[in-house]
């Protein structure tokens, strides 16, 4: 398999660039990732509306990863709790090597072609449930059992990655191939690679929480008030709904605890 990946950056002789010219070349090659993205949006469109019908059943979203792919699932699944007030466990990150390779790497872990399967298993996996595979090479064993597994369980798989006609799209069902092309520092998939698979989760998550209706006009209705910041930015969307005085939105957000259920509340 020819990985685009691993092909040698269009640049060369990096340690001899000025500041500048390196953080302009590697600016001009981010500038190119959102137009790859948009030629999949037919297939992410897809996939939202299977994830949407899953969760509608009580299913769940998992993403599974190793190095840089996973840490961007295990960011996203933790967002969406705190953004969008779903449960913990609703979508859930997991990676190669557990949480101690959130902040260092945990040798070989992603070579073990069962062991994503086991961590899958481990959190009672089912039909009911979406799972969706991150490697920018697309040939990572963890993730790759892991979703030839789910398949012949009959569990409905997707993934995200940057070459095309790789072994992990083989066993999703929903394959998106964002080919972002080499990157400025050869094989550093953690560049344009990542952005392009952060992007690509933002748009999942994102509209699959807006059509469980977790979004309401284009507010975080539903938003863990988790620090002060977020309290001062409910008691404002209460009070553009409502027109009471940001004192009185307080009070209200106090009594309801949420945004939606204050103003739903709210009898003038």
């Amino acid at each position: 398999m020819n990985k685009t990946t691993e092909s040698d950056s269009y640049y060369d002789s990096l340690e001899q660039m000025s500041t500048a010219d390196l953080l302009q070349n590697i600016n001009k090659e981010d500038k190119t990732i959102a137009n790859t993205v948009e030629k999949q949006i037919p297939q992410i469109e897809k996939l939202v509306n299977a994830i949407v019908s899953k969760m509608k059943k009580e299913g769940r979203l998992f993403y599974i990863g190793a190095g840089t792919s996973g840490r961007l699932g295990i960011v996203d699944a933790s967002e969406c709790p705190p953004t969008f007030g779903v449960e913990h466990g609703l979508v859930v990150g997991l990676m190669a090597g557990g949480d101690k390779a959130i902040r260092k790497a945990v040798e070989f872990a992603e070579d073990d072609k069962m062991l994503g399967w086991e961590d899958l298993q481990s959190q009672k996996i089912n039909e009911k449930d979406v799972v969706i595979g991150i490697a920018a090479s697309g040939t990572t064993p963890y993730v790759i059992g892991a979703l030839a597994h789910c398949q012949k369980q009959n569990i409905t798989t997707a993934c995200i990655v940057c070459n095309q006609h790789s072994p992990l799209s083989k066993v999703a069902d929903f394959p998106i191939e964002v080919i972002v092309g080499p990157e400025f520092v050869t094989g550093s998939t953690r560049m344009k690679a990542g952005t392009a698979q952060k992007l690509v989760l933002n748009m999942i998550s994102t509209t699959v929480m807006v059509k469980l209706g977790k979004v309401k006009g284009n507010k975080m209705v539903d938003m863990q008030l988790s620090n002060n910041k977020l309290v001062d930015r409910g008691a404002k969307m209460i009070m553009q709904e409502t027109g009471v005085s940001y004192q009185k939105a307080e009070q209200l957000l106090s009594q309801y605890g949420s945004v939606r259920k204050a103003v739903d509340n709210y009898n003038g």
